[in-house]
């Protein structure tokens, strides 16, 4: 019997869920940063193994949103929770729960789906620790399971994989098994990009940013790749924060997204980036649509 399912990620912003969701299918399909709110799209990561198939669907953090484009994104989160066949929801299991803890727990009571806690950076806390932490968020929800783990280290993922199919019914292999992904090439390079100017940028710049994939063709002899991207931002000050002093920092975004994304597509590349404004692009419905934020 070959058995299949869907998965929701569900979590306060930056708890490890995209760290999760990059070990549990061993590649990289989700950006990384230590930055709260990073994620902002649905991400479906595919596990594929001889009998069973497990679809990840890692969601933006849930938080409770300042901007349009923040509603939207927990709009997403809790859309997901009913159209799954269970729910992690990630913590951090060295901490007590928190405000926002208790918030998504609050949420959780209305999910359709079976919940696991799943408690992330375990390997940062003692055992009696862990325990203490587990029976409290034990107060806060029902849960079918719990499982302690450090996604960083990918410790205990097999575990926690063979309880998820144990809820699956019989079901079809939804994705070739060589898929770890389903969005497409110029979405991942858009985010590969997007991480960079996260990691490399301070004050306001990693939450107002958006990047845009134009245009992505290889030459006629295939041995380069073109891809062309636009940065936006909400402000003519940040432009400079991105450009930097000289063009230092943008060159220095394009070095380092061209050498994950020359490894990713397997060719040279030849990356331009370009910075423009999009004033309030975040509280704007026609901006997030265009930018892929909003159906």
């Amino acid at each position: 019997m070959h058995r299949s399912g869907f998965v929701a990620l569900i979590g306060r912003p930056n708890v490890g869920k995209s760290t999760l969701i990059n070990a549990l299918v061993k590649e990289k399909v989700a950006i990384i940063s230590g930055r709260p709110q990073t994620t902002r799209n649905q991400i479906r990561a595919v596990l594929t193994r001889p009998d069973d198939q497990t679809i990840f669907i890692d969601t933006p953090g849930l938080h409770k949103p300042k901007h349009r484009l923040g509603a939207t994104m927990v709009q997403k989160a809790r859309n997901t929770m009913n159209e799954v066949d269970l729910i992690y929801f990630i913590v951090e299991g060295n901490q007590p729960p928190g405000a926002g803890d208790r918030y998504i727990s609050e949420i959780l009571i209305n999910a359709d789906s079976p919940v696991f806690l799943v408690m992330n950076k375990a390997d940062l806390a003692a055992a009696e620790k862990l325990g203490e932490n587990q029976d409290l968020y034990k107060k806060l929800f029902p849960f079918e399971g719990h499982f302690s783990i450090s996604a960083l280290k990918s410790r205990n993922l097999e575990h926690l994989i063979e309880a998820t199919v144990s809820y699956f019914a019989e079901g079809p292999q939804y994705y070739p098994p060589d898929m770890v992904t389903d969005q497409p090439e110029r979405f991942i390079a858009s985010e590969i990009i997007r991480e960079k100017l996260i990691n490399l940028t301070r004050q306001e710049i990693p939450f107002s940013v958006a990047v845009v994939i134009e245009e992505m063709k290889t030459r006629e002899k295939g041995e380069l790749l073109d891809i062309w991207a636009e940065i936006y931002v909400e402000r003519k000050s940040q432009v400079g924060i991105i450009v930097g002093k000289g063009g230092a920092m943008l060159k220095e975004v394009g070095i380092r997204a061209r050498e994950e994304l020359e490894a990713l597509f397997g060719q040279h590349i030849f990356l331009d980036l370009r910075v423009k404004v999009k004033r309030e692009w975040r509280n704007r419905e026609e901006e997030l649509r265009r930018l892929g934020y909003s159906e």
